[in-house]
């Protein structure tokens, strides 16, 4: 199975958030959205469309954590690592994807097909669609 094939069963929408945005706004876009993980782009870069890193839950803890009441205000570039973005393509298979997650400790990944930002899967868009092959049909959120 390829991450496509999981793809085609996804709303295409991904939701982003910029660097110099702060954790707040950060909290909110997942909130509005019901998501856990944001696609943080860079503003510096001309592209404008360059995914830099992933934003998630464990970040927003964290900055609580580290800066209490004042983590609302703290930018989403003091708290995510830029140095190599871990994705994938479409056309990576499952287990492929399922290693990345597993070895870098991350439960979201960016997929980036010919330098563009397409979509963003799930360990669990992962464990649904494993379940579903293996029972024939898809299964209702718990």
């Amino acid at each position: 199975m390829l991450v496509g094939d999981i793809l085609r069963k996804k709303t295409p929408r991904v939701v982003t958030v910029r660097m110099n945005e702060t954790v707040g706004i950060a909290a909110k876009l997942m909130r509005a959205n019901n998501i856990s993980a944001l696609v943080v782009k860079d503003v510096v870069r001309s592209e404008g469309n360059t995914a830099v890193g992933m934003f998630t839950e464990r970040d927003v803890v964290r900055a609580v954590a580290e800066h209490g009441a004042n983590a609302v205000n703290v930018k989403v570039s003091q708290l995510v690592s830029v140095q190599q973005l871990v994705s994938c393509t479409s056309s990576d298979t499952i287990e492929h994807v399922r290693h990345l997650m597993n070895r870098n400790h991350i439960r979201h990944l960016p997929v980036i097909d010919d330098y563009s930002l397409v979509s963003v899967i799930s360990m669990r868009d992962i464990a649904a669609a494993v379940d579903e092959a293996l029972n024939g049909a898809p299964q209702a959120a718990a």
